[in-house]
């Protein structure tokens, strides 16, 4: 069977982290594109409930760091999560003094005869000095470090950033020792994850993000995971004959993404060529 991944291929940290949880997954979503997959959770409506208030937790605080007022924004804090999380963000949200900063932004750069792509909830920049990304997580339970550290999101944004984000640094090189990643839970705003970058973790990332792609080019049977734990919140569970029935709610410990969702306007992102 030849790969058929389309050329050129947009690779987000969404789509890394699916090949290296199960390239079975990956296959059916991003190469045979299926359009039905199972729900993920039971029961659906708390799922969905929380990916709402997810999404409209996440444009609160990017139009209130555009310059919209708290007081304004409160009022649609409509549930008992959102005025939870909301309240948390105003109490204890970073301190943006002295900063640029660029919420919601898209950074692309192309590798290959492909493109990477990662569209930032926030990225701050004091010019000279320091480059943090900053991500919005309404995690139910806290993450470990170490567990963050290793995920492609934490890989890619780093990595981006440091090649493509020249721009937003007065066009000077952002050196991978100035930035920091840094993860705010808004079910834990005094416990944010800090993830400092380096030239070794940089180059480290870079290779593992080429090694991967020329993997994936190189794919033809994107077998399934070995481990079936997970197969129980996968959409794509009955095409692999692992189960019917969703996992439970009070179980689901990953963050709901809607990343993939995003519509992507290259003639409007920065990009560097490397």
């Amino acid at each position: 069977m030849d790969n058929l991944l389309s050329s050129p291929f947009t690779f987000s940290q969404s789509s890394l982290q699916d090949y290296n949880d199960c390239p079975r997954r990956f296959k059916l979503r991003y190469i045979e594109r299926l359009l039905w997959p199972a729900i993920e959770t039971e029961p659906t409506q708390d799922y969905e409930r929380h990916q709402i208030e997810g999404s409209l937790f996440h444009r609160m605080v990017q139009q209130n760091i555009i310059g919209i007022p708290a007081e304004k924004l409160s009022k649609l804090a409509q549930s008992d999560n959102l005025n939870k999380w909301w309240d948390a963000y105003m109490q204890h949200k970073p301190d943006f003094d002295g900063y640029a900063l660029y919420p919601e932004y898209t950074l692309s750069a192309p590798l290959g005869e492909h493109r990477i792509v990662a569209k930032y909830d926030l990225i701050a920049i004091k010019p000279g000095e320091k480059a943090i990304i900053y991500d919005w997580k309404t995690y139910r339970k806290r993450p470990k470090n170490e567990y963050l550290a290793a995920r492609w999101q934490t890989r890619l944004y780093s990595a981006l950033l440091e090649k493509a984000g020249n721009h937003l640094n007065k066009d000077a090189p952002i050196f991978p020792e100035k930035i920091e990643m840094v993860y705010w839970f808004s079910n834990f705003p005094t416990e944010p994850a800090r993830l400092n970058y380096s030239k070794e973790k940089a180059q480290s990332d870079w290779d593992l993000i080429s090694k991967t792609i020329t993997e994936i080019n190189a794919e033809k049977e994107f077998a399934m995971s070995e481990d079936e734990r997970p197969c129980k919140f996968c959409a794509y569970r009955s095409y692999c004959n692992r189960g019917v029935k969703a996992g439970e709610w009070d179980e689901f410990n990953e963050e709901i993404d809607a990343e993939e969702s995003f519509e992507i306007d290259f003639e409007r992102i920065g990009e560097i060529a490397f």
